[in-house]
């Protein structure tokens, strides 16, 4: 049995963390699947640098490298000798600068997590976007509950996810809920994120006259309860390679608004799993936001048939599978 080994050399947690702890499960269902590195939560099977050392040089070991660093150690172990099959995924659109592009030339196999991220990268790659634990993002038996949990006020909650800076759009988020907030008491907004120096001032900035319909919680660990909570998604950014945001909130039966990035009409079909708006389109975010939250039945039918075309379609097994049988061309070969 091949073993297969994610690291992952980050200590904070981000997208690609929340990748890796749904993906190395699915994987080890199948074949012997481990983890090495920092940050990562406790329960996912590791593997300790002596013994990877000792493995690879008495058998094929794949090693799949998330970030540049960790493709460097991959390329390190095969050059000591090791029998080290390295395979590396390209998470952004954003152009690799050459440095990135000539060390992905090093990697046995490159998958792009979207045709554009493809085109960006401009190497061969495979194509193998990334599926979630369904187990862990699925609607609550009760949305309004779920919300009144988190202590935040108001009935209904609509909120971004993620880190939190000008070009994830925010500020546009906040900008095109300003008039609408003081004529819907009933809707509490909320920016769940991280966000330091400059962009925690330039948001707060943004927030003035609104402040106390606008809640920062910050950086959450625990994510599920705040998809399961709000009622909107809403996903503001101007670029973006490959977002999980997308896919937990529609499997969590929330009706996402997102800026028309060119991938996502691969996943979100407009007005019946969620809704377009253009990248920075202030206006037409507004518009939308307010015809929304005036019917929120209509924003609970659209987060229910969401959640029946994720968990249909966007499973980490179907992640599982395709990179399972890259693996094993790679060995074989």
């Amino acid at each position: 049995m091949t073993l297969i080994v994610h690291p992952h050399f980050h200590k904070r947690y981000t997208g690609v963390t929340r990748h890796v702890e749904s993906v190395v499960p699915a994987l080890a269902k199948d074949a012997e699947t481990r983890t090495l590195g920092s940050g990562l939560p406790a329960g996912l099977p590791r593997i300790t640098w002596g013994e990877l050392i000792r493995r690879s040089h008495q058998e094929p070991l794949v090693w799949h490298a998330h970030r540049n660093n960790e493709l460097l150690a991959g390329m390190l172990l095969k050059a000591l000798g090791g029998k080290v099959r390295l395979v590396f995924t390209r998470h952004t659109a954003t152009v690799p600068s050459r440095f990135t592009r000539w060390i992905a030339r090093g990697a046995d196999a490159l998958v792009s997590l979207t045709s554009q991220v493809a085109d960006v990268l401009a190497l061969p790659s495979t194509v193998i976007g990334h599926g979630i634990d369904l187990t862990r993002f699925r609607p609550p038996e009760d949305r309004d509950a779920a919300w009144a949990r988190l202590g935040q006020g108001g009935r209904y909650g609509i909120g971004v996810i993620g880190r939190i800076r000008k070009e994830k759009g925010q500020g546009d988020f906040i900008e095109a809920l300003r008039p609408l907030l003081p004529e819907r008491p009933e809707w509490q907004a909320v920016l769940v994120g991280l966000a330091k120096g400059p962009d925690q001032a330039w948001v707060n900035g943004l927030r003035q006259g609104i402040e106390d319909r606008v809640r920062f919680v910050g950086e959450q660990s625990s994510i599920e309860p705040w998809y399961q909570g709000m009622s909107i998604l809403v996903q503001p950014s101007y670029s973006e390679g490959y977002s999980l945001v997308y896919l937990e909130a529609m499997a969590s039966g929330c009706c996402v608004v997102a800026s028309k990035l060119p991938h996502l009409g691969a996943f979100i079909e407009h007005e019946r799993t969620g809704f377009f708006f253009e990248p920075g389109d202030v206006k037409g975010l507004r518009e939308l936001l307010s015809h929304l939250t005036r019917e929120p039945e209509k924003v609970r039918q659209v987060g229910r048939n969401a959640a029946e075309e994720a968990h249909r379609r966007f499973g980490v097994e179907h992640e599982a599978r395709a990179l399972g049988a890259l693996y094993q061309s790679l060995v074989k070969r």
